[in-house]
């Protein structure tokens, strides 16, 4: 994949990220863990019968693959949604979605290549989301949630980037969903209980629809190939593009009008991304040369 064609899946991955975060808002009184395990459970079947219909072969991990593969369904995806959850009773939602905005500065520093260029850009692009998010009050307990949600948005980039040599994005976004929907099913069972699905109403079921199609079946792959493309680290400034969209989308739909605030942070966002996929100028030594992308 060509990297301009990896900046455009990406940033529509995010896109499609960032307006997740308008419907979730849906979910606030549905049983937190059977509505996610029944998202992850879709969108694993939704990925494998396209994945199958599309020629795409799905193999069986191997040895160290399923602790990556586990550790991605476990942080990313069980543990992140757990710590949004109680970190909403202890800190303002714009926290946590700072939180979730420093993730390019982790990813810029994990990463390889060109660091300090993309760790430039990973600074304004954090800064740029940090100003879009707002700030927020939170106490001892929310600031440490906020730093577990950081902590499982980088981990749901990094710990994939090991096997995604093997198994692809489409393999890597098929293990991990159902991987998740089984840790979350029988969380689920445990503390909520089978009644909770009958809970569940129409807007429910039409929010986890898009979450399990756009957010999650759609936006994994797109993501994925992206990373596979242009590196954790470069890719990790493409997470600043979800806020934005959720402004955005957010707006489209009758919110009230970003003030200065806001703008001033798309401008940053914008900038960061410019920064960050500049290639270094700097010559390379005689004899060595620069590694590519794992695809």
């Amino acid at each position: 994949m060509r990297t301009g064609t990896a900046l455009a899946v990406g940033g529509l991955g995010m896109v499609f990220v960032g307006g997740g975060v308008a419907v979730s808002g849906l979910l606030r009184d549905a049983p937190m863990l059977t509505t996610q395990a029944l998202r992850y459970a879709a969108a694993f079947v939704i990925l494998l019968v396209a994945a199958r219909l599309s020629g795409r072969r799905i193999v069986v991990p191997r040895g160290r693959e399923w602790l990556w593969l586990g550790g991605v369904a476990s942080t990313g995806l069980v543990l992140f949604n757990v710590a949004l959850v109680r970190g909403s009773a202890h800190a303002e939602p714009a926290v946590l979605g700072v939180a979730v905005a420093s993730v390019p500065v982790l990813l810029a520093l994990g990463g390889r290549g060109d660091r300090r260029v993309v760790l430039c850009g990973a600074v304004l692009v954090t800064a740029g989301a940090a100003l879009v998010e707002g700030g927020g009050r939170t106490d001892a307990q929310g600031l440490g949630w906020a730093l577990v949600v950081l902590a499982c948005e980088a981990g749901f980039t990094l710990l994939a980037v090991p096997v995604l040599g093997r198994h692809g994005p489409w393999g890597v976004s098929v293990h991990t969903c159902w991987m998740a929907a089984v840790g979350l099913g029988v969380g689920g069972l445990v503390t909520e209980g089978p009644p909770a699905v009958t809970t569940l109403r129409p807007e429910h079921l039409a929010a986890m629809a898009y979450l399990a199609v756009g957010v999650t079946a759609v936006a994994f792959v797109l993501w994925y190939s992206a990373v596979a493309t242009l590196g954790a680290g470069r890719a990790g400034l493409l997470t600043g593009i979800a806020p934005v969209a959720a402004t955005l989308i957010g707006t489209a739909l009758g919110e009230p009008f970003p003030d200065p605030r806001v703008w001033l942070g798309l401008a940053l966002v914008g900038a960061g991304l410019a920064v960050g996929m500049r290639r270094s100028r700097r010559p390379v030594p005689p004899g060595r040369t620069e590694a590519p992308a794992r695809t």
